[in-house]
């Protein structure tokens, strides 16, 4: 069984006691945070919805916040003595799958 949903503006496709990796949560560690936008769900069947299949959830267990590894972005303009470079972290929560809700 797995399901496609939703969350801040990205797809993410998980099964059951999965593990993922999703932009930061304004949640405590240990809780449990139940997500709505699901997209598609499949157990043998695949169930779409326009936009999201009614009465579906995925419930998340929060594991840890955590910062990614630094991405470096550096701009360079040829002959006009001119660069840039900057770094950027990206906040993430380590979130579980702990059930999907049909």
């Amino acid at each position: 069984m797995y399901v496609v949903f939703k969350h801040s503006g990205k797809q993410y496709k998980a099964g059951i006691g999965d593990e993922l990796k999703l932009d930061r949560l304004q949640a405590e560690l240990k809780s449990v945070v139940e997500v709505s936008e699901v997209l598609a769900i499949s157990d043998g069947d695949l169930k779409v919805g326009s936009p999201f299949v009614a009465g579906a959830k995925v419930v998340l267990e929060v594991l840890a916040h955590l910062k990614e590894k630094k991405v470096i972005i550096y701009k360079k303009r040829r002959r006009k003595d001119s660069k840039l470079k900057r770094g950027f972290r990206r906040q993430i929560t380590r979130v579980k799958v702990k059930d999907i809700k049909a």
